[in-house]
């Protein structure tokens, strides 16, 4: 269905480029219009695998949910959500354990994609277990006193937080910011994150993926590329689930090989952390 043939909120400027509407499109979502594809379109000028890496996210996502839900976790904080659609959270609970009482809460700070996915939770009938906070990824104590997130999530029990692809518009502070949220989670917690990177990338990729990256310059969100080293090292040793710091595909695979696999294995590393208990 296309983006065109649904009404936006009310508010909403459907004139001007969205970032979680792009990466929506990416997904092959329905919330997104003509200007998003138009600016999704140059963007993948700038670097073509985009859309590649932006699916293996979300499937990524998907495989920590079910994996989170199989270890009895039934709270989910999704950390710079964009559009919760295309199979987000909310949809790998009801597909893999359903009516299991899982409470999710998604949060971003930009007003469009607020209003979307207020919208979308909304017409879907399940805002009594999701929510959606307006508050900034980095500001922890901003995030986790949010009332939706009061309402919603008990920090005293396991809380699986999700940061996809969003610690790459973190700056220096991200280790800190990631050590704050650790902090407030109880034993058992999961702390997934995905992040863009070129360590694997020939050369002319590498110059493709920086004139991605360069295109943020400027903006209030500047991109950073990043290793596998210092991204493991944002975890305290003995704290990274198996299998450890690893390229999307190859984090616990549940399904045979995909062509699309080993463009992605070259551009993101990504991890899930548990809080020790105690």
């Amino acid at each position: 269905m296309s983006g065109t043939e649904r009404e936006a909120p009310a508010g909403v400027d459907v004139t001007l480029p969205s970032a979680a509407r792009v990466y929506d499109w990416y997904l092959g979502g329905e919330h997104h219009w003509q200007i998003d594809r138009e600016f999704g379109q140059r963007a993948m000028q700038l670097w073509p695998h985009v859309p590649v890496v932006a699916r293996h996210n979300r499937r990524w996502l998907g495989r920590v949910v079910r994996h989170a839900l199989d270890a009895g976790i039934r709270q989910f904080l999704d950390l710079g959500s964009g559009l919760p659609t295309a199979g987000n959270i909310h949809d790998v609970i009801e597909q893999h354990r359903p009516g299991c009482g899982a409470r999710v809460v998604y949060t971003d700070f930009e007003p469009v994609a607020l209003a979307h996915s207020r919208d979308i939770l909304a017409r879907r009938g399940i805002d009594d277990w999701c929510g959606v906070a307006e508050a900034d990824i980095r500001r922890p104590r901003e995030v986790l006193t949010h009332p939706q997130v009061q309402r919603l999530l008990d920090l005293s029990e396991p809380v699986c937080a999700l940061m996809v692809a969003v610690l790459h518009f973190v700056g220096d502070e991200a280790p800190q910011v990631l050590a704050e949220y650790r902090g407030q989670f109880a034993g058992g917690s999961w702390i997934a994150l995905s992040h863009i990177s070129d360590e694997r990338a020939d050369p002319t990729e590498r110059e493709a993926v920086e004139r991605f990256r360069a295109s943020y310059d400027g903006t209030e969100n500047p991109l950073r590329v990043r290793g596998r080293d210092e991204i493991r090292s944002w975890f305290p040793a003995g704290t990274l689930l198996e299998p450890g710091i690893a390229p999307l595909p190859d984090w616990r695979p549940d399904s045979g090989p995909s062509a699309e696999d080993e463009i992605a294995r070259r551009f993101a590393w990504c991890g899930v952390g548990e809080v020790p208990a105690g």
